[in-house]
């Protein structure tokens, strides 16, 4: 990227309201809070990666911004619409359930397990959202998923039933039947935790490939070389709060802080 380019793409996202923001997010359950107050901004067309150790609560605040958790506390906003509450009479009040369901139908997200049915074919699970929820044209959502299908490379396995799949092809089907829905923002709960070693490396491609193409990204993973490669920002957490963020050639390179570098330290 040009210079120019650069500084035009850097005022872009400084003059343009943010796709994502998660204000003050707080979750407990119990007696014990897991997330403890996270602030998170995430432009349009920008990949989020989000580190930390096992525990730290990077999942638990992924489900947060689809509300796939309740909130103790805090606000999360996607385009500017609140996920979870609607402001009348100059007071928040929570939205009711379908409310919620039509605002998350926005945000797309993809699980450590694959989560197809496996009675359908690659084709019916993929479309089975569009046409019942979103009411889509069955052709129409037919025609899109044959497109998704070859974007994740996997052109001519619409008969296909998730049983003759490998674990990386049924990965891959699932973010198509995430992408189906057309989302404004997709979510990447550790993808490739679930799968044998040797079958990580598609799902990964796939997943630079839709950073590249500038689909708005938050993935929760342990895949540094992925954070190095296709993040516009790396995320730390541990405790339930950020401890630092930043290019990834800063908080992957050069951390500022010690529990940065010493999660860091494992992977070196």
């Amino acid at each position: 990227m040009s210079q120019n380019a650069t500084m035009n793409e850097s005022v872009k996202n400084a003059t343009t309201t943010p796709l994502l923001q998660a204000q003050d997010v707080r979750k407990s359950f119990g007696a014990t809070e897991v997330i403890s107050g996270i602030d998170l901004e995430v432009n349009q067309g920008e990949t989020v990666v989000i580190l930390g150790p096992s525990g730290s609560g990077k999942s638990t605040f992924l489900r947060c911004i689809n509300l796939l958790e309740d909130l103790n506390g805090g606000r999360v906003l996607v385009d500017g619409a609140d996920v979870g509450f609607e402001v009348r009479n100059g007071r928040l009040h929570e939205l009711a359930e379908n409310k919620i369901a039509q605002r998350r139908a926005d945000i797309g997200m993809v699980f450590q397990q694959f989560n197809l049915f496996a009675h359908m074919t690659v084709l019916q699970n993929i479309i089975e959202a569009p046409v019942g929820v979103k009411r889509e044209p069955r052709q129409e959502a037919i025609a899109h998923a044959k497109e998704l299908l070859a974007r994740v490379d996997l052109n001519g396995r619409e008969g296909a039933y998730p049983r003759e799949l490998s674990g990386g092809q049924q990965q891959r089907v699932a973010i198509a039947r995430a992408l189906a829905m057309r989302p404004k923002l997709m979510l990447f709960d550790e993808p490739t935790s679930a799968l044998d070693p040797e079958l990580v490396g598609e799902v990964l491609a796939t997943m630079r490939s839709l950073a590249s193409e500038g689909l708005t990204m938050v993935v929760v993973t342990h895949e540094i070389s992925f954070a190095r490669e296709a993040a516009d920002r790396v995320v730390f957490m541990d405790g339930g709060v950020v401890i630092e963020e930043g290019p990834p050639e800063q908080v992957l390179g050069d951390p500022r802080e010690d529990r940065t570098r010493s999660f860091l330290s494992r992977f070196l």
